[in-house]
């Protein structure tokens, strides 16, 4: 049953994303909740993560350095590239950005998962690129936008060693110590890390629910764009790099899905709530592509 519900995290995200545009006024005052609901996240998938996760990177390094160079290069890049074609204003760009420059997202181990994929590899790639984006991602944003706003980077860098390191070195530790409850009760966290990613984009999209009318459309072909250049980038690079099906669609997933979650709370702290907008449609569309190609990869032999 209860997994049931978490391979239903898209319409989810759609039905709670609807309410939030016809009824903010329920939503908007728990914008305070955006990063504790992060922080949340982030121990859910600490707790999740084992020893052997941490020692995979030496056992299969090159796999999860293709990825991580991907992630953190192919997804601003095209962000940036797609921000100047379709106008985007100074607020949406330092959205995309922000969504480019992130690291993989938890959800990439679920679809990960529903695809056939190598689920393990999936769950290290995500936790190399989180740890990475401590110093990755406040460089990345000062980088492609610190020639058109102010950007805080060491402010930047203290909020994710806040939200992201703390709270999954503090999982990893609880996990040790208690691994056999914690196994048992996996799917759980999962179901609340999941009600956690989409109470946020509720949040987001009851705050913006003015701009959607007017900028949505264009924003929402944008991400989707963004979204499908981190796919296939990921896994038409891993095949030509000569790996295995499996591993081309693990790597797929992983570049392609970010960590939206972290790039929302990012912009409402330090840019502004439109900016915030782009990681919650990127949050909801990477999670219906995904589902999608899931699907479709699933049903191959």
């Amino acid at each position: 049953m209860i997994g049931r519900i978490n391979t239903l995290f898209p319409l989810w995200v759609l039905l709670l994303s609807f309410f939030a545009y016809i009824l903010p006024q329920f939503f908007i005052p728990f914008k305070g909740y955006i990063t504790p609901l992060l922080i949340a996240i982030m121990f859910f998938m600490g707790v999740t993560l084992r020893l052997e996760d941490f020692t995979r990177v030496l056992k299969q390094p090159k796999p999860i350095a293709v990825t991580v160079a991907l992630q953190f290069f192919i997804m601003p890049l095209s962000a940036l590239m797609i921000s100047k074609i379709l106008g985007f204003s100074t607020e949406l760009f330092i959205g995309m950005i922000l969504v480019g420059s992130v690291s993989g997202g938890t959800a990439s181990n679920v679809i990960t998962y529903l695809a056939k994929g190598d689920v393990a590899l999936s769950i290290t790639m995500t936790m190399t690129s989180t740890l990475l984006s401590v110093i990755v991602t406040p460089l990345l944003t000062l980088l492609y936008v610190g020639q058109s706003v102010a950007v805080p980077s060491n402010e930047m860098l203290l909020s994710i060693l806040q939200i992201v390191v703390v709270p999954v070195i503090l999982g990893v530790i609880i996990n040790y110590f208690l691994q056999n409850i914690i196994k048992r009760y996996e799917p759980y966290l999962a179901t609340f890390s999941m009600l956690s990613i989409v109470y946020i984009i509720a949040i987001i999209v009851s705050i913006n629910q003015e701009h959607i009318s007017t900028i949505g459309l264009l924003s929402v072909f944008g991400v989707m764009l963004h979204n499908s250049m981190g796919l296939a980038s990921g896994y038409f690079v891993a095949k030509w790099l000569g790996y295995n099906h499996t591993i081309c669609k693990t790597v797929a997933i992983e570049v392609g899905m970010q960590n939206s979650g972290l790039a929302v709370a990012l912009a409402i702290k330090y840019f502004t709530p439109l900016s915030a907008l782009i990681g919650a449609i990127f949050s909801v569309w990477q999670n219906i592509s995904g589902a999608l190609l899931a699907a479709f990869w699933s049903r191959q032999k």
